[in-house]
């Protein structure tokens, strides 16, 4: 396999939305209560670690639309990454390595 892979502008430019849109529904994830529907609080220390949830008020319609958009996106870039018609030029056996330049194609710039 080739050291450099000259990658499409646009599968470039789906990975560079993909990481995005990954980092963007992480963010809003870390945000939002813990339970989708409101949810009381509680402590289960009966497994082999403790654990404690406050109670939770549950997403609005429109948090839960904004994380359902968000995954539908994150889906299409990935069928659309994965299915590009470039890896039909990688040999097989090359592949997953060059996935990989890809994925961090954008630290290298």
């Amino acid at each position: 396999m080739s050291a450099s892979h000259e990658f499409p502008s646009d599968l470039l430019a789906g990975q560079e939305e993909l990481h995005q849109i990954r980092a963007e529904l992480s963010a809003l994830l870390k945000r939002l209560p813990w339970s989708v529907e409101p949810l009381d609080g509680f402590t289960d220390d009966t497994g082999w670690r403790k654990i404690e949830r406050p109670a939770s008020p549950g997403w609005t319609a429109d948090e839960q639309a904004e994380v359902e958009k968000l995954r539908r996106r994150e889906h299409e870039l990935a069928v659309f990454i994965t299915g590009h018609r470039y890896w039909t030029e990688v040999a097989p056996a090359d592949r997953a390595q060059a996935r990989s330049k890809l994925k961090h194609a954008h630290d290298q710039e």
